[in-house]
């Protein structure tokens, strides 16, 4: 009969010293021993042994016929295909997404980078009388949007001067960034305070402020935004946008795997 923890009443110990194993081996990174991993969690070797031999027999641990010694095993590996292949940007955003417009009540974009252009993946319309013309499928530059300086602010420089030299930087309104170095200026700020913002670059009148999303590796691999007039985006709602915004990019991030490094947070590189 499995026993359960008294401070959790839930969790079956048997379980979680099983998965604690991983985690010790995962973490170190190298083969270890019986005795070493009874020294690291301290328990004893007579509690180990069935537990490593369960795990080793259901495949999440292989150990050495030469030395005895113990690793993480390929099915760790099979099950880590299998979730991050349902790992799909648009099915974990959608909730997230939703919850933005309602908060907000602007509407909402999700987009990737696409042959250097915005693809626009996801769309939630705002409410309000005065609305975005934009849709699924829509192709934008990408130097004039918020979204799409955003997907250019975690690219190696390399690939964003291919891409203006591809596609140029051409202006849209007076507020368009038409110069090579104030773009290059400008994903500097995006990358250090880890959101954008399109003030009236694509259309005058609109505002957009955007955040990167992270997948479980920790490459931004698509951006959120949430738009609308300048008169309605400003002052407090504005603030509010940029506090929403990112909490939701880093919610996605982390609905796709993505976990920060101690004392990092989804505005790192």
């Amino acid at each position: 009969m499995a026993i359960k923890d008294q401070n959790n009443p839930s969790r079956i110990r048997s379980v979680a010293k099983a998965l604690m194993i991983l985690d010790l081996l995962a973490a170190n990174q190298r083969d270890m021993s019986l005795a070493e991993i009874a020294r690291a969690m301290d328990l004893p070797k007579s509690t180990l042994h069935g537990l490593l031999a369960t795990l080793r027999d259901f495949g999440y641990l292989e150990q050495s016929p030469f030395d005895g010694r113990y690793r993480l095993g390929v099915h760790l590996f099979e099950i880590g295909n299998i979730v991050a292949n349902n790992w799909d940007v648009r099915k974990v955003a959608g909730p997230y997404i939703q919850k933005l417009v309602d908060e907000l009540g602007e509407t909402v974009h999700l987009v990737i980078l696409d042959k250097g252009e915005v693809l626009y993946i996801d769309k939630r319309e705002s409410q309000q009388s005065l609305r975005i013309v934009s849709q699924v499928g829509m192709r934008l530059p990408a130097h004039c949007t918020g979204v799409g300086k955003v997907l250019l602010a975690y690219l190696h420089p390399s690939e964003v001067k291919r891409i203006i030299a591809t596609k140029g930087l051409p202006r849209y309104t007076r507020q368009t960034i038409t110069d090579p170095r104030r773009l290059e200026a400008e994903l500097e700020k995006i990358r250090a305070r880890g959101y954008a913002v399109d003030n009236e670059e694509i259309m005058d009148s609109l505002r957009c402020v955007a955040a990167p999303i992270r997948d479980h590796n920790g490459k931004v691999c698509a951006a959120i935004s949430v738009a609308g007039p300048v008169a309605r985006l400003e002052g407090e709602k504005f603030q509010l946008a940029v506090e929403l915004i990112t909490r939701t990019a880093a919610e996605i991030s982390a609905g796709l795997g993505y976990r920060p490094a101690l004392g990092s947070d989804i505005s790192g590189t």
